[in-house]
């Protein structure tokens, strides 16, 4: 199972976290995530404790049959 992870902009829009290469962040471990999540958005993962909303997530990446993005050579 692979998890990426998402924060929620001002507007209640969600978003991908990339790095600094700029290719989407995806983790093996949910816990790898979650810790790359507080490192990256220290402060709303906090107050997500203290005030109530959900301004960061962990999402699974579920695989799919048709085995998008096509692998290379197929």
């Amino acid at each position: 199972m692979r998890y990426k992870i998402e924060y929620e902009d001002d507007r209640g829009l969600w978003h991908d976290v990339f790095g600094d290469d700029g290719k989407l962040l995806v983790f093996e471990q949910e816990t790898d995530a979650r810790a790359a999540l507080a490192e990256r958005f220290p402060i709303l993962v906090k107050m997500e404790r203290y005030a109530g909303g959900k301004r960061t997530r962990v999402i699974r990446i579920l695989e799919d049959e048709d085995d998008w993005p096509k692998k290379q050579g197929a």
